[in-house]
């Protein structure tokens, strides 16, 4: 099996743990292909690179089984950006705290990786999303995996964005923001501005506002065979306009058209390693405080 493994720039202290993620990879029986920004990395902290190195065009036509992302959900959604429109299988080992999308944990990864090796595995198809009208602007990153949000810049007053479901006019928002978030999403950025988790292969998006200015807006869950147009009023001249963790400058009366991309995300999933047990872990579902289990 050959895999590509990808991670961010860390404190050069993780250099030594990448780098024996990399030999157990090997005992494992995986062929480890690094991508070129981790190559680098691990070369500037003072380590030998002796693996290939991932070329710079379309990785689905590298002979590459799948993409294993070494950090946490920002280095997996890095990865996915790489990935995404190749159809390559992802899959996250978390090398710091549990995440919702890299599950796996460090004292785990040997089992993970044997499971990955023997094809010990499922595949997700996971629903993305896709800005157009930006295409100057986003080029081939035109698309998230956790969400599309709107924003004001810095400390400017807050935004307008007035909201279409295909032609029907939905709800103006004032507010700091707007999230569109997909059901992966639902656990992200959506999540800590109060709105609802949905299971992660579901057909729905949630409209989210950052912060509103009327407390009787609430998240609103929509079927994913929308087209959502935002027409953006700012007082600024620029707003921000985030793709997952990528960020850019729009214009600040600039029209955004999000839908649901042709193609999906597969992220690979291990038995014992669904989304429940990881609400479970992360949210603390399940545990009784008064009896402290």
């Amino acid at each position: 099996m050959r895999a590509a493994v990808n991670s961010r720039d860390m404190d050069r202290g993780m250099a030594p743990v990448v780098a024996e993620a990399l030999l157990r990879m090997h005992s494992a029986g995986i062929t480890p292909v690094l991508t070129r920004s981790l190559a680098e990395w691990l070369s500037a902290c003072g380590h030998s690179v002796s693996d290939a190195v991932l070329a710079d065009y379309d990785p689905g036509k590298q002979d590459i089984d799948l993409c294993i992302s070494l950090g946490g959900d920002g280095t997996l959604l890095d990865t996915v950006a790489q990935m995404g429109r190749a159809g390559v299988p992802v899959i996250g080992i978390n090398l710091g705290r549990l995440g919702f999308l890299s599950s796996i944990r460090h004292e785990e990864m040997d089992a993970a990786l044997a499971a990955l090796r023997n094809g010990q595995y499922a595949l997700q198809d996971r629903i993305v999303l896709q800005v157009t009208g930006h295409e100057a602007l986003l080029g081939n990153d035109d698309f998230a995996l956790n969400e599309v949000s709107v924003h004001k810049r810095d400390t400017s007053s807050m935004i307008t964005v007035r909201v279409f479901l295909g032609d029907d006019y939905l709800n103006t928002y004032w507010s700091d923001g707007l999230i569109i978030a997909t059901p992966t999403g639902s656990t992200a950025y959506s999540l800590s501005c109060g709105g609802p988790i949905l299971y992660p292969t579901g057909d729905a998006l949630v409209i989210n506002p950052i912060s509103p200015h009327n407390l009787n807006v609430r998240p609103f869950v929509v079927p994913d065979h929308y087209t959502i147009r935002l027409e953006i009023e700012a007082r600024g001249d620029l707003c921000l306009l985030n793709l997952d963790a990528r960020s850019h400058s729009i214009d600040g009366r600039a029209t955004v058209t999000i839908r649901r991309a042709p193609f999906t995300v597969k992220l690979a999933q291990l038995e014992g390693h669904d989304f429940l047990r990881t609400l479970r872990e992360k949210l603390n579902w399940g545990l009784d405080l008064r009896s402290g289990g």
